[in-house]
């Protein structure tokens, strides 16, 4: 893959800083030595990897005007839309997508995400940004145009890089469009999980390009500072929707609630923002597509970190059968309908793999009901976390990921789930495992 950077803005300047504006949620996970290391909240751990900060010259021609309020019923004002082009990137992947398309050859575009990339809180399934990014292609090229949505509400980059390859690379995309940076919280575990995703989607037998968005919390909490050092180190295209509407949010020129009826999620409004921020810059790319003459190549650059999450693959009861079992049964599916073959338990009950791994991790149900229980995971014979089924007065029922082993080394393990000392016997869905 080539690295031709065709603009860069002033946002982009700043790239490779790791700003600390977020106050991430910390995690804790197997440490090399067999111990548990907590890493992200002060991002402590893999000091290593941490980027130094860089003093750049500002450029305050796209600043907000605190007299000019934004009008939704207007298109995307070029200052927005000037803040939210991070960098443009290489573009020869996505030019070479568009011309095959263009030839009449089938191509296949798509979008892995969270809630806001599955259509949350938009007023019907065509009003999301995902839904028009497919439109743009389908307007430009009809009968030409696949289109894979991978979004999942509550879920980040971490699940992301164990699933995608089943639930979007198997479709053979030309183009993809990435969004985690509000469901990312972690600098250090996310930072490594992401740039494994990316790298898979790249190193993708179909050559695809990768665009990444990166979007918002209400108090602008996002985790884009992490995310574009990847995106800068492998020249991609980076748009984002929190620098064109946080500025105008934090200066009264734009109302949260007029393009959120929460704090994440975009509305129909919010996500029209997205989609114009989007269609503009695919319209100059398609508008430059006969300058654009390099042929798309093979991704060969070298990890921005140390591609932890390399083979990462997710695992269910069709894949693994436990060497043990009591209490636990395998359903079709308890709740997701991309995640099949579970299992579970109602009533306390153990489960005994045996894997051979160098990074593990659980991916299972919490639930509203106050029939989740508290579950302690072994990895030969160590205690490495707990998985608590219990979220008794949330927001709602939901997969929760967590990392219980992360090691230099790949091995056979046992790993043992049972019931925490002095619970209840409640229930507990482990809807896969998570192994690289």
């Amino acid at each position: 893959m080539s690295f031709k950077i065709k603009k860069c803005t002033a946002c982009a300047a700043a790239l490779l800083v790791c700003a600390s504006m977020l106050s991430a949620c910390g995690g804790r996970i197997a440490s090399d030595d067999g111990g548990e290391t907590l890493v992200g909240g002060d991002g402590t751990s893999a000091a290593a990897e941490a980027s130094q900060p860089v003093t750049m010259a500002s450029d305050t021609s796209n600043d907000v005007d605190p007299s000019v309020p934004v009008d939704l019923n207007e298109r995307v004002s070029d200052k927005m839309y000037n803040r939210a082009i991070l960098s443009e990137g290489n573009t020869v992947r996505l030019a070479a997508a568009m011309k095959k398309a263009k030839n009449g050859e089938k191509i296949t575009v798509g979008v892995i995400g969270g809630s806001i990339t599955q259509g949350s809180l938009a007023s019907i399934p065509a009003n999301c940004y995902a839904s028009k990014f497919n439109d743009w292609w389908q307007n430009k090229f009809p009968g030409n145009v696949d289109f894979v949505n991978a979004g999942i509400g509550g879920t980040n980059s971490y699940l992301g890089v164990h699933r995608v390859d089943e639930q979007l690379l198997s479709y053979k995309p030309d183009v993809v469009i990435m969004e985690f940076s509000v469901n990312d919280t972690d600098k250090v575990m996310n930072k490594y999980s992401y740039d494994s995703l990316v790298r898979k989607i790249l190193a993708c037998e179909s050559d695809p390009a990768v665009i990444l968005l990166f979007t918002t919390m209400e108090d602008g909490t996002s985790l884009q500072d992490v995310h574009k050092e990847i995106g800068a180190a492998y020249d991609l295209p980076m748009i984002s929707y929190h620098d064109a509407v946080y500025p105008e949010v934090a200066a009264g020129t734009l109302n949260w609630k007029d393009i959120s009826p929460d704090n994440i999620h975009p509305n129909d409004a919010g996500h029209e923002i997205i989609n114009q921020i989007i269609s503009r810059y695919l319209d100059g790319v398609y508008n430059d597509l006969d300058s654009i003459t390099e042929e798309p190549s093979a991704f060969t650059a070298e990890a921005f970190t140390k591609d932890y999450y390399a083979d990462a693959k997710m695992l269910s009861a069709a894949d693994i059968t436990a060497v043990f079992s009591d209490g636990f049964e395998v359903v079709e599916k308890d709740f997701y309908d991309q995640f099949h073959n579970n299992w579970k338990t109602v009533s306390g009950g153990r489960i005994t793999f045996e894997l051979e791994c160098s990074n593990l991790g659980f991916f299972f149900m919490r639930t509203t009901d106050g029939k989740g229980g508290k579950f302690e995971v072994y990895v030969d014979g160590t205690k490495k976390g707990t998985l608590n089924a219990d979220f008794t007065g949330g927001w709602g029922n939901y997969g929760e990921t967590q990392q219980v082993l992360f090691a230099a080394e790949r091995t056979k393990h046992t790993i043992e789930v049972k019931p925490a000392e002095g619970s209840e016997d409640k229930g507990l869905t482990i809807l896969g495992l998570m192994a690289s």
